[in-house]
């Protein structure tokens, strides 16, 4: 398999999608609910997942296609090739900002993640890695996670998981929210997830979310020797959704055994 010709072709399309995306800044948006008020989608979303499912058909007919918005493949299990695709995920971002929003993409070859990118389109930022090969900002290799304590800690949370919903007792992550040094909320979970990466976060923790929202920075987080896993500290359903915990090395640990499993 030629990762670097699929990884070249890749970054070239998230380019050629972002300047897309950009220029529909000045333009009435076509924007409906999918599941409720707060699932939205818009006409770029559509157009954006179009535009890399026709590219990757063209260019690599024997690859499959799982997207957010369901033009791709039916995708029952990971053989092969398979491209996990969010056109645009933080779509109320997106709506709502003009920022704070990403393509994410990951690439699988029979489950295992090989290619993972996440472009903040408006930033011009792209993350992006191969497996065994590292992680990049912008051609820039990123550093190798080190652990940190709780309390010097900076994780990302919805404060929805610290109020009454149907997925977790808030009370087991708000003594968390008291222990660390401070709690961000981004709207994006490639971004957040990047963000891990980066170091501009330690943690990220959500009750939901999608293979599209996590598959391509799976493949980055772990680059750079970040834990990706539930909130239980087990493996990922990389065709369903999850609970998802990411974190730096030790912290994930101690996020899990002293906050989660009690």
């Amino acid at each position: 398999m030629n990762w670097e010709h699929i990884d070249e072709c890749a970054r070239k399309w998230l380019k050629e999608a972002g300047v897309r995306i950009r220029e529909t800044f000045e333009q009435q948006l076509t924007v409906q609910m999918k599941s409720n008020r707060k699932d939205l989608v818009t006409n770029v979303d559509k157009e954006t997942e179009q535009f890399f499912i026709e590219r990757i058909k063209e260019t690599f007919p024997e690859h499959r296609v799982l997207g957010e918005e369901g033009f791709g493949d039916d995708v029952g299990a990971l053989d092969g090739v398979v491209w996990i695709i969010d056109p645009i995920d933080g779509t109320m971002n997106f709506i709502h900002q003009q920022r704070n929003f990403a393509i994410s993409i990951g690439v699988f070859h029979d489950g295992i993640g090989q290619l993972g990118y996440i472009y903040d389109v408006v930033h011009d930022e792209l993350y992006y890695a191969q497996k065994g090969k590292g992680a990049f900002l912008n051609g820039r290799p990123l550093p190798r996670l080190q652990p940190v304590e709780i309390s010097e800690a900076i994780i990302s949370l919805n404060t929805t998981w610290v109020i009454e919903n149907a997925r977790i007792d808030p009370s087991v992550l708000a003594p968390l929210v008291k222990a660390v040094r401070g709690t961000r909320s981004y709207g994006s979970a490639a971004l957040e997830m990047a963000y891990v990466a980066t170091g501009r976060l330690d943690a990220y923790i959500t009750m939901r979310l999608s293979p599209w929202d996590f598959a391509g920075g799976l493949v980055i987080v772990e680059e750079v020797g970040g834990i990706v896993t539930n909130v239980y500290g087990e493996p990922l359903q990389l065709l369903g959704q999850n609970s998802v915990l990411v974190a730096k090395p030790g912290l994930h640990e101690q996020i899990v055994t002293k906050y989660i499993r009690k």
